[in-house]
């Protein structure tokens, strides 16, 4: 029970309100709790972050139940996803059909997400501020407090439970918990971009002819004869009848290089070293494209159109513990992957449906030592299995040992040929660690 010696302001404050924050913030919505959710930025007028986010379909069911899937202007289905290793003959192709689900993840602009999460929390009856930046936090046993900057005006609050979810920004204030740091020493360039082969399969899809040649294997991969009617369906909204759904993941020695598909084209993920990244970004289009092509190979003929460029570093980052005295932290502020698997993400969404779940279960304790223990016992093997999963992957395939190259290229061709083995690690990576039981 709640000791009614305490007094406080709200159930929870929720500090971040990105798309993590704000899943808790529309999982928690009619659960009769009070909340405050600070978000240190302002809504912006227009587009301003490219990012693509590879949601599984276990990301896409919370989604579904926050009731911001269907509303989602842009998704695109991935369908199949063709994992190979540069300078190797090894390869994986992983099918939705033979994991036996409608799709294996969906592209999204991080935007996007954004933008409609935030317009579904409007309609929500909580305290929501943007503007308001966290300058101090601070906890006892009986609840925590925030000091924010909103309006130039310093204000105060306390709340049985603190959640925090601002991307690791305030970690360093919380006593009790230390962020474990690991710099990868790459960037990631992130861009649309278009292909030659693709456009060619636009054109020859509209037409309603076949590609001939040498192409006949593109089609038949896009296209895959006997696809159920539950993968058609798995799109709800994205564009139909353009976009074949086949992602491409490419190691290389530098790091991977991933191509999402995304509308009519793909959503470009590169990974480059510290050293070259400001050269790359500082191509024309057209010097871009060459590079591009000369480091992914031929398998999607030229590239031919190029968007907007970002770059961003990569480094892992955890925090442990995850939870300290009336405080829990998600998603990136819990942990922060490589994108090279798509996890990170997930991760957090998963980070705020189970913390909603524990706190929906036992409302009465919400930010009590029982119930941190209880979310933090929950969440452990998931988390420590993504990370180690993401960063054995970086380590494993970011190199050009001659050995471990031998070792990528034979564990590729053993996974293509296990199909029990290859529908584990999918829904795993899908799923998280229970794998969608």
């Amino acid at each position: 029970m709640v000791d009614a010696q305490y007094q406080y302001d709200y159930d929870l404050i929720i500090i971040g309100g990105g798309p993590v924050g704000m899943a808790l913030a529309l999982a928690l919505r009619n659960s009769g709790l009070s909340m405050l959710l600070l978000e240190a930025r302002g809504l912006p007028e227009k587009a301003e972050d490219p990012r693509p986010l590879a949601l599984s379909q276990g990301s896409r069911l919370v989604l579904q139940r926050l009731g911001v899937w269907k509303t989602l202007s842009d998704v695109t289905p991935i369908f199949t996803i063709h994992v190979s290793n540069q300078g190797g003959l090894g390869r994986t192709v992983m099918m939705a059909r033979e994991i036996g689900v409608p799709a294996l993840g969906y592209v999204v602009n991080y935007d996007d997400v954004f933008r409609t999460m935030h317009k579904a929390l409007q309609k929500c009856e909580m305290d929501c501020l943007t503007g308001a930046q966290v300058t101090h936090m601070e906890t006892g046993d009986g609840f925590g407090r925030v000091e924010f900057e909103h309006g130039e005006i310093t204000k105060k609050a306390t709340a049985r439970l603190l959640v925090v979810a601002d991307g690791g920004r305030l970690t360093a204030q919380i006593e009790g918990i230390t962020q474990q740091v690991h710099d990868y020493e790459q960037w990631a360039i992130v861009a649309r971009v278009k292909t030659e082969h693709f456009e060619e399969h636009l054109a020859e899809q509209a037409s309603g002819t076949e590609l001939s040649g040498t192409k006949q294997t593109f089609a038949r991969i896009r296209t895959r004869p006997g696809m159920q009617s539950s993968q058609v369906r798995a799109a709800e909204g994205a564009p139909r009848g353009r976009q074949p759904g086949v992602a491409y993941e490419r190691f290389t020695p530098e790091g991977p290089v991933a191509l999402l598909p995304a509308g009519d084209g793909f959503a470009l993920v590169w990974t480059v070293s510290p050293d070259k990244v400001q050269e790359i970004l500082g191509l024309d289009d057209t010097a871009f494209l060459e590079r591009l092509h000369g480091h992914f190979g031929d398998r999607l003929g030229k590239f031919i159109e190029v968007g907007k460029r970002s770059g961003f570093p990569l480094a892992l980052k955890y925090a442990t513990p995850v939870t300290v005295s009336r405080t829990v932290l998600i998603g990136n502020a819990a942990q922060t992957l490589h994108p090279v698997a798509g996890q990170g993400f997930n991760l957090g969404l998963r980070d705020a449906w189970e913390l909603a779940e524990e706190i929906i279960a036992f409302p009465a304790e919400t930010g009590t030592p029982a119930m941190l223990g209880r979310y933090s016992s929950k969440r452990r093997l998931d988390s420590s299995m993504g990370r180690t999963f993401t960063d054995s992957l970086v380590k494993l395939f970011s190199n050009d040992n001659p050995f471990l190259g031998t070792v990528r290229s034979m564990g590729l061709s053993a996974l293509d040929c296990l199909p029990q083995l290859k529908k584990f690690v999918a829904r795993r990576m899908m799923f998280g660690a229970r794998g969608g039981s």
